[in-house]
């Protein structure tokens, strides 16, 4: 049974399936892409609620047993590993449940510029042409990238919730367990990011392997008919590359970072600084000409 329950979320296409397959190295801790619990922990909470009419028979150490127990039931097979990660988008929506019921826990946010979430998104899409992705609901939102994007960025839809998630929790009074991971640094700079997250969590350093890290989980992508959705292989490192959104879009979408705003918010950054290009830039050439800096660190 593991001893210290931590969370991974944030955005999507920000590297959480890589930082999990890099956390994995270590014997001491578990990691996997998005788990079931999300959903499980909030369907089990709105059981509980109004919308059950037995709700008045749920006394309040009835509610957190219940929850509590999600969690060690799902993690009991658990023999060697002293700390997990559970990752779920979901998690950032609710960070004040999750710290009633585990005040030490820390969640670990990937964040990414939402202009390259976009492009990374539409690149796999394009990839995958022959395949109808499930990630559209029908043919007007898969009909363009414009169609495509405003599906995405929809409050309720794969970029569109996770943001709103993230932003709130990000302004809320439990905002100081939070860490954000720019996914530029993690990719360009993984060494001094991991020793900055394991500083934040309280572990004590381990000597991760960036030279090959390993995760697929094809069996999950298949079912949305988008390949390599949640594939990491190789060395972990920043590719610059041209982006294939239309400029006005790419523009629209990079306005979304709010991370760069410290004012208002406890939560805890390795974010790049935004005076910088990003690494991934719209101009190829300017990529190359600069190495991501931190904005601010724990």
């Amino acid at each position: 049974m593991y001893k210290r329950l931590n969370f991974i979320s944030g955005l999507p296409r920000s590297g959480s399936t890589l930082l999990a397959a890099i956390l994995r190295q270590n014997p001491r801790i578990s990691a996997e892409m998005s788990s079931p619990l999300a959903p499980l922990f909030n369907a089990c909470l709105t059981g509980m609620g109004a919308d059950n009419e037995f709700s008045v028979f749920f006394k309040e150490e009835q509610k957190r047993s219940i929850l509590e127990g999600v969690f060690e039931n799902y993690y009991k097979h658990l023999d060697t590993a002293d700390v997990v990660f559970d990752t779920n988008r979901m998690w950032a929506s609710q960070l004040t449940v999750i710290k009633q019921l585990f005040p030490e826990t820390k969640v670990i946010c990937c964040v990414r510029n939402p202009a390259w979430i976009l492009d990374s998104v539409e690149r796999l899409l394009r990839k995958n042409a022959l395949d109808v992705s499930r990630l559209f609901g029908n043919s007007a939102e898969r009909a363009t990238v414009f169609s495509r994007a405003e599906t995405l960025l929809n409050p309720g839809r794969m970029i569109g919730f996770p943001w709103s998630a993230l932003k709130d929790a990000y302004y809320s009074a439990e905002s100081d367990s939070l860490l954000l991971v720019d996914y530029e640094l993690l990719a360009s700079r993984p060494r001094e990011v991991l020793a900055l997250i394991y500083d934040f969590i309280g572990e004590p350093a381990f000597e991760h392997d960036f030279e090959d890290v390993t995760y697929e989980q094809e069996q999950f992508d298949q079912q949305l008919l988008t390949k390599n959705l949640h594939t990491v292989r190789g060395k972990v490192e920043l590719t610059p590359r041209q982006s294939i959104l239309p400029p006005d879009l790419f523009k629209r979408c990079q306005n979304l970072a709010f991370w760069h705003d410290p004012n208002g918010t406890a939560a805890h950054r390795i974010v790049v600084a935004k005076e910088d290009p990003p690494a991934e830039s719209n101009s190829g050439a300017e990529a190359k000409s600069r190495e991501p800096m931190p904005d601010s660190v724990v």
